[in-house]
Formats: C-alpha cells, structure tokens, sequence
C-alpha cells in the first residue's frame, strides 16, 4: 500500500545513532559529557569577559556573542536526544521538529556571521592598528551584532515556513539525532524544488560570502604580517588571530566534511554521524582555543575564579558566624 498523503502530520521519528539498546548508556552517556562540557566552558568564557574590565574589547565582545550563540546551538538538538534516549522514544512533534529546524538554522547562520565579524575585527586591528579604536567603536561593533542576528532569523523564519507550505507521508522516520532541514524537505510527498533553490541560494550567499570576506580578511592579515620587521612583531600579530584562524578552519572543515562523507557514502546514518562534528564537537572545543593561548583571557578566567572563591568563603564565613 502506498503511503497517503497528509496536510496536518503530527509527528516525526528521530532514529539516531543505533537502534541497538546495548549502545544507548554509551551513546547518552557521551552526548551528556560533552554538552555539559559545552555549556560549562562556553559559560566561562562568558561570565570572564563580562567580570573582567579589561575584556572589553570588541574582540571579546564578539566572542562572548559566540559563546553564547554555541551554547544555544547545541542546546537546540542534544537536550531532545538525551531525553529521546531516556525515555526510550524516538517521537519529536511536527510543531517541535519546526521549530528545532528553525533555531539550528538560526544559530548556525550567526554562528558563520560572528566568525566573519570576528575576522574583520582581526583586519581592522593588525592593518589598521592606528585607528582600530576610531573604527571598531561600540556602536560599529554592537551593530555588527545586531545585523548579524537580524539575517540569522529573517533566513531561519523564511526556511521554517517554507518547510510548512510541504505535505509529507505517513512514513516520517529521519534518520538523524535531529530535525535536519534537507532531511526534512526529502520526506516531503509535494515538490520541494523552491525549498531547495533556497537551500543552495542561502549557501551560496550566508556560508560562501562570509567564507570570502574570512579569506580576504586573512589575506590582507597575513600581508600585513609579513611586513612586520622584526620577528617579536610578527608572532604577537600572528598569535592574536591564530585562535580565531583555528576555529573557523574547525568549523568549515568539519561543516564541508559532513557533506563530502554523506555525498561520498550515500549513508544517512553516516551523515548523521559526521554531523556530530560541527554541531557539538566545534562549539565544545572553541572555548579551549580561546583560553589555552591567550593570556588576556587567562588572567580573566583567574580573576572570575578568585572573585567566585572569595565570594564562597565570605558566605561560609557568615554562617560559622553565631
């Protein structure tokens, strides 16, 4: 029997990793570490710049933004596997499956315009060091912010309701620890050409423009480097942009992976798999980029630590009080 077609489906089957149970205490167990890990590193990075006066900077202001924004990211899918996985179901709501595919888009679109905000401010610092501070001023950098999540969320909402306008079957099943949007679209029973023309447009101009400007910025970055005479020079501009440099090559490589490897396999479940790259694995590893080289942040993370102790041992002093 043919499937029929439905206008109001109610639900969607997210089928993961493994259907085997002996896997699943494995597979929640890791997720849960490194969601925790996620959230509590990328928190640290938020609560040290905004503690630490020194911090503020637009460098660490965009990176605030990002750390939140990665919080965010992970906290859109990882939350609904873990209970997936705990209660032993695989259902996620149409309404719920609409909105994941909304706030992932969302947060990957701006996740793309921070790093390429954060590379012009990188430019604007090693090639105009002169006038950074007349350039990079609060209303320039609190702008950049603000236009940035303004794309993220016309593009998401305008994916989310085309998503709406589809009928799907009543075989939902998706083979993915989430709603993802292509997956989406390819269970759809009516024609998603439109849809997909939007897909490739939004590719070409929310992850290849920035990808440009990131390329440009570092060419004119690295131009500018050379120059430099002496060789202290050179590794202090080097070293200003390295962390940067190295999270936005995680996340392009692992993002342009993900589809080399299912376009290569022709496996969903291994796309799903590779998916794990750029939507939890990145936003775990970027604060320890940032941190693990970057004295300014280093001497941040102490002052929050020590504020945090004195605080502790202020409040345990008053109850040993009588």
């Amino acid at each position: 029997m043919e499937p029929k077609n439905l206008t109001g489906v109610s639900e969607f089957h997210l089928l993961g990793f493994s259907e085997e149970p002996e896997l699943q205490s494995l597979i929640f167990g890791l997720f849960l570490s490194m969601y925790l890990i996620t959230v509590f590193g990328n928190l640290l990075i938020i609560l040290a710049v905004s503690s630490d006066s020194h911090l503020h900077t637009p460098m660490y202001f965009f990176l605030s933004n990002l750390s939140f924004v990665d919080i965010c990211f992970t906290s859109t899918t990882i939350p609904k596997m873990l209970w997936n996985i705990q209660t032993q179901s695989k259902v996620i709501a149409f309404e719920g499956c609409i909105t994941q595919v909304y706030f992932f888009t969302l947060f990957i679109v701006l996740d793309i315009l921070l790093l390429t905000v954060m590379a012009y401010d990188r430019f604007v610092a090693i090639c105009h060091p002169l006038h950074y501070s007349v350039i990079m001023n609060p209303q320039l950098y609190g702008l950049l912010v603000l236009v940035s999540w303004i794309i993220s969320i016309l593009h998401s909402l305008l994916e989310s309701l085309m998503v709406l306008r589809l009928s799907f079957c009543t075989v939902l099943e998706i083979p993915h620890f989430f709603c993802e949007l292509n997956q989406i679209i390819q269970l759809a029973s009516s024609d998603p050409f439109l849809n997909n023309i939007l897909i490739y447009f939004a590719a070409v101009l929310l992850a290849g423009g920035p990808l440009s400007g990131i390329l440009y910025s570092y060419y004119k970055v690295l131009s500018s480097i050379h120059g430099i005479s002496s060789a202290q020079g050179k590794y202090k501009a080097f070293s200003s942009c390295a962390s940067h440099l190295s999270v936005v090559s995680l996340f392009y490589c692992t993002g342009l992976g993900v589809y080399l490897s299912s376009a290569g396999t022709h496996s969903l479940h291994s796309s799903a798999t590779a998916s794990v790259m750029y939507t939890v694995v990145t936003p775990m590893l970027n604060p320890f980029i940032y941190s693990l080289r970057n004295k300014d942040l280093k001497m941040g993370l102490k002052i929050l630590f020590e504020e945090v102790a004195l605080k502790c041992h202020f409040v345990l002093g008053l109850k040993k009080c009588p």
